[in-house]
C-alpha cells in the first residue's frame, strides 16, 4: 500500500500484512493484519514513529526512500512486530537516535542488539521538539509490556496509542471506513491482548482526560478519526461491571455432555440470560475472548477424559484465566466413565479468576432426569444471581 497522508506533514508509512493468519504462534488473524509507522516532518527535525514486523521491512523501507535525514525513531514498544525493522532503519540513516522509555532501551538492547548510544530516553510528560510539531511522550506501561509508551502530537490532535485501540485487521485504507467491522476487530484484540492488564488499562486511559482528541492512530489495524467510539468502548470493556450474559463453551465425546449443555442453554434462555454456545471442537477461540469481554458467568461443558477434563476444554479454561475476564460466576457440567477429577482440575486452572463457583453436575454416562433438574437448578441459581445483580444487557 502506498503512504497516506494524515494531517500535513504526518504520513502513514507502515505496512499491510493481508496473509497473515497466526500472531506470535498462537492468536489466530483472520483478517490479516497491519503494521503502523508514522512519519513526522518538523520544520526541524524529522521523526519516525515505531517500525514494521521484519518480514515487511522492504516496504518501510520504500516509503522512506525520500526522506533525507531522520533524526529520531521513536519505539514505542519493544515487541518486533513494531521494533524489528529498526537495525534496517538506523543502518540506512546512521544519524538517528531511538527514543523510548528506559525500560524501552534496555528490552530494545536485549532483543535486537542495538548499541546503547543511539538511545535517547525519554521520561514520562517529556516533550520533544521537532519545529512547529511536538512530541509528547505518555508512559503506558503493561499496555501491554511493562516499557510502552504512546506519544501525543499536540499541534495536530493525535494520539499514537501504539497497541491499545488497535486491531488486527488488513485494509486498502489506513482510515477506519467500515465501523463496526473496525470495532469488531478491536474488541476482539482488547480480549485477547488488553484484557488480562484490564485495570492498568483503566488507569492509563485516566492519563487522557486532559486531551484533545482528534484523532488515535494505532500501532495496528485502521486509524480512527472519530476516536470518541473506540475510547467510549474501552471505558466500557475495562469497567469493572460485566453484562447479563452467561457463555457455555464445551466439548462432547460422545453426546453426554452436550445434552446438557442444550438443557443449560435453553433453560438460561428461558429465564431471561442471554447465552452464547461454543463448540469447543470448531469455536474460533477469537471468538470466545470477545464473549468473555463482557460475560458474567461462565459454565465450562466437558467429558472426562483419562478422568481430566477433555484436553481442549483445559487449553480454553487455562486461556480464559490467562485473559482475566470480569466474570462473577463459574460452573462445570459434563459426563465421565467411571470416575473424574474434571472439576478438581479446572478448579485448579483458574486460580486468577475472582469467582464464585457454583455447585458442578456431573453425570456418568447418559444424564438421567435427576441430573437434568439438577441442571435446570442451575440455570435456576444463575438467573437468580444474574438478576439480583441487575446487570445491563449485552449491546
Amino acid at each position: 500500500m502506498q503512504a497516506r497522508t494524515i494531517r500535513e506533514r504526518v504520513h502513514w508509512v507502515g505496512a499491510v500484512d493481508w496473509d497473515r493468519r497466526l500472531f506470535d504462534a498462537l492468536i489466530p488473524l483472520p483478517d490479516g493484519t497491519s503494521y503502523n509507522a508514522y512519519l513526522i516532518q518538523g520544520r526541524d527535525k524529522t521523526a519516525l514513529l515505531d517500525t514494521v514486523d521484519p518480514a515487511m521491512t522492504a516496504s518501510l523501507m520504500r516509503h522512506l526512500a525520500d526522506v533525507p535525514r531522520l533524526d529520531y525513531v521513536v519505539a514505542h514498544h519493544a515487541e518486533q512486530d513494531h521494533s524489528g525493522s529498526l537495525p534496517a532503519v538506523l543502518a540506512s540513516h546512521p544519524e538517528a537516535q531511538v527514543v523510548c522509555t528506559p525500560q524501552g532501551r534496555t528490552l530494545l538492547m536485549s532483543h535486537l542488539g542495538l548499541d546503547r548510544d543511539r538511545f535517547l530516553t525519554v521520561q514520562d510528560g517529556e516533550t520533544l521538539p521537532l519545529g512547529e510539531k511536538t512530541l509528547q511522550f505518555l508512559h503506558t506501561p503493561w499496555v501491554h509490556w511493562p516499557e510502552t509508551m504512546s506519544t501525543y502530537l499536540p499541534e495536530d490532535r493525535i494520539l499514537f496509542s501504539c497497541d491499545w485501540f488497535g486491531s488486527h485487521l488488513a485494509t486498502g485504507d489506513p482510515i477506519a471506513h467500515d465501523l463496526p467491522r473496525v470495532m469488531e476487530a478491536a474488541k476482539r484484540y482488547y480480549a485477547e491482548i488488553m484484557m488480562p492488564f484490564r485495570r492498568i488499562v483503566q488507569r492509563n486511559l485516566a492519563k487522557l482526560d486532559g486531551l484533545d482528541i482528534e484523532i488515535i492512530a494505532p500501532s495496528h489495524g485502521p486509524i480512527h478519526t472519530a476516536p470518541e467510539g473506540v475510547l467510549a468502548a474501552y471505558r466500557d470493556w475495562v469497567s469493572d461491571e460485566p453484562k447479563n450474559m452467561a457463555l457455555v463453551p464445551y466439548i462432547s465425546m460422545h453426546g453426554s455432555t452436550r445434552i446438557m449443555v442444550e438443557r443449560l442453554v435453553g433453560g438460561l434462555s428461558s429465564r431471561g440470560v442471554p447465552v452464547q454456545q461454543f463448540d469447543l471442537s470448531v469455536t474460533d477461540l477469537g471468538k470466545l475472548a470477545i464473549a468473555l469481554v463482557d460475560a458474567a458467568s461462565l459454565v465450562i461443558g466437558t467429558p472426562t477424559f483419562h478422568r481430566g477434563p477433555h484436553p481442549t476444554v483445559f487449553y480454553a479454561t487455562h486461556l480464559a484465566n490467562a485473559l482475566r475476564p470480569k466474570l462473577a460466576y463459574v460452573s462445570v457440567i459434563g459426563s465421565y466413565g467411571w470416575s473424574t477429577r474434571a472439576v478438581e482440575d479446572l478448579s485448579a486452572l483458574i486460580p486468577d479468576l475472582k469467582v464464585e463457583v457454583l455447585p458442578p453436575v456431573l453425570a456418568r454416562g447418559l444424564p438421567t432426569e435427576k441430573e437434568l433438574a439438577s441442571v435446570d437448578a442451575l440455570a435456576d441459581l444463575l438467573a437468580q444471581r444474574h438478576a439480583e445483580q441487575g446487570w445491563a444487557l449485552p449491546a
